[in-house]
């Protein structure tokens, strides 16, 4: 799945929901529940996302061309949140993360149900996203 098929489902699916900020919530903390666990090891500073006010942790790794993130979350939104980025970013190229043109979280009128600081780190989130595969695309040429 491309990155710009990736954020029609997601689109797709918030759809559903017909604007209802209550179960956009609700539906952003299942997506984050269905992440895989996060290595231990790698719950510490050196992975922690700056900039957010929940504590979010990111790794990302090469496996044959393409980045794959994984991540976790003290807070269930902000966990959803980072999933719907890993559905998006995972298993691309780094050159594909970098040139990606995100739409998704206005499509679906995120700014309404997660709000300013939440925001902030969803931004943060994607920043740190893209400097892991700017990295990653160094080491692999």
């Amino acid at each position: 799945m491309t990155i710009q098929e990736a954020q029609e489902k997601i689109i797709e699916e918030f759809s559903l929901l017909d604007g209802d900020m209550e179960m956009s919530n609700v539906y952003l903390m299942e997506l984050g529940q269905k992440l895989p666990d996060y290595p231990e090891d790698k719950r510490d500073e050196e992975h922690i996302v700056k900039g957010c006010q929940s504590k979010v942790w990111l790794n990302a790794k090469l496996d044959d061309g393409k980045v794959v993130y994984e991540a976790d979350s003290n807070t269930a939104i902000t966990k959803g949140l980072v999933s719907l980025l890993i559905r998006v970013f995972s298993d691309q190229t780094p050159e594909d993360i970098l040139n990606a043109d995100l739409y998704f979280a206005e499509k679906i009128g995120m700014n309404r149900f997660i709000g300013t600081q939440r925001s902030n780190g969803f931004g943060a989130m994607i920043k740190q996203m893209k400097l892991d595969a700017m990295v990653l695309q160094k080491v692999s040429n």
